[in-house]
Formats: C-alpha cells, sequence, structure tokens
C-alpha cells in the first residue's frame, strides 16, 4: 500500500504538462497545459503527479516533458 504514502513522498523531479488531448479519457479536468506537476513515483509508461484536484493520478508520460 505504497500509494497511501505518495504524497509524503520526495518529489522525484518536475515535468510540464504539455497537452491535455486524450484518445480514450478525460484528463483536461485535472491537468492544465502549461503547469508545472511533482512526479511522486514513475513507471515505464505513466508518471504518478499531484494533479489539480489535489490528489495522486496516473496519467500516460505523452502528456507532459521535463521541466
Amino acid at each position: 500500500m505504497i500509494h497511501q504514502s505518495w504524497n509524503k513522498q520526495e518529489t522525484l523531479k518536475k515535468v510540464k504538462c504539455i497537452h491535455t488531448d486524450a484518445a480514450k479519457y478525460i484528463v483536461n479536468r485535472t491537468l492544465t497545459v502549461g503547469n508545472i506537476y511533482d512526479v511522486k513515483n514513475e513507471t515505464e509508461e505513466f508518471y504518478f503527479i499531484i494533479d489539480n484536484s489535489g490528489k495522486i493520478g496516473g496519467f500516460y508520460k505523452d502528456y507532459f516533458q521535463d521541466a
């Protein structure tokens, strides 16, 4: 249950949102283009960040670039 402590973990890096054009999901409610987000965990395909709702969310890496 490591996901319950991600809010308290150190930030791995910062990423900037470059688009919210999702083919399958609605992400423009939780991400804002141009905002910089703290990455709390990372997998091969996803970044786990604190999104606009203040909660941890997993998003595809193609929405971001390194800040």
